[in-house]
């Protein structure tokens, strides 16, 4: 079975690369964001009046109704929330981060391995780039699919350097069973039957 295409993304230059070669001061217009509003800064006295993004405790989640209405409050009024004692292993975590770190770290010429090939979306790069006046992220990014295995790009999950490919496996097969057990506990509060969630 061939995974659906995710669409293309135009190729744009390095940021890191750009950074190197202008002055700290000059931020090429592209990716300059006028229209946006800048950012609101609080006082320590007024942060108690912003509301709080909803955190869901997922040992209490397991077990607990008011978790899981809380859960299912989160998702109709936020549509998202944070998640804490996940149970996945720090260390996992951290090794997956510095991983991340040390593949951003590499020098030009082995990230040009991971960039993006016409007319794909995954790699190295920018994503959803749809057209040369599009305003850019001051930021690299590489995108790739690691679930399900089918979908993995040859050219990419692969070819990443050990123990880096090892550590983001792992992690992957973390994310994929704690995301069927919000899953199948999001299935429980629409009650639904989890059967139904695929």
């Amino acid at each position: 079975m061939e995974p659906a295409s995710l669409g293309k993304s135009l190729a744009v230059p390095c940021v890191q690369d750009l950074a190197k070669k202008i002055s700290p001061t000059t931020v090429p217009a592209r990716y300059l964001r006028l229209d946006q509003d800048p950012p609101i800064i609080i006082s320590n006295d007024g942060a108690a009046s912003l509301p709080q993004i909803p955190v869901i405790d997922m040992q209490r989640l397991i077990s607990d109704e008011l978790e899981l209405d809380k859960m299912d409050r989160a998702c109709r009024e936020w549509g998202f929330f944070q998640l804490i004692n996940h149970g996945v292993d720090d260390s996992l975590v951290d090794k997956v981060k510095v991983g991340i770190q040390e593949f951003f770290n590499l020098p030009m010429e082995e990230k040009n391995k991971y960039w993006q090939r016409p007319e794909e979306m995954e790699g190295f790069g920018q994503a959803f780039v749809v057209s040369e006046e599009q305003k850019l992220d001051w930021g690299d990014m590489f995108y790739m699919i690691t679930l399900p295995e089918h979908a993995r790009k040859p050219h990419l999950f692969p070819e990443l350097p050990q123990p880096f490919r090892d550590n983001l496996e792992a992690y992957s097969a973390e994310m994929k069973n704690l995301a069927m057990k919000i899953l199948h506990r999001m299935a429980e509060a629409l009650r639904m039957k989890p059967e139904e969630m695929k």
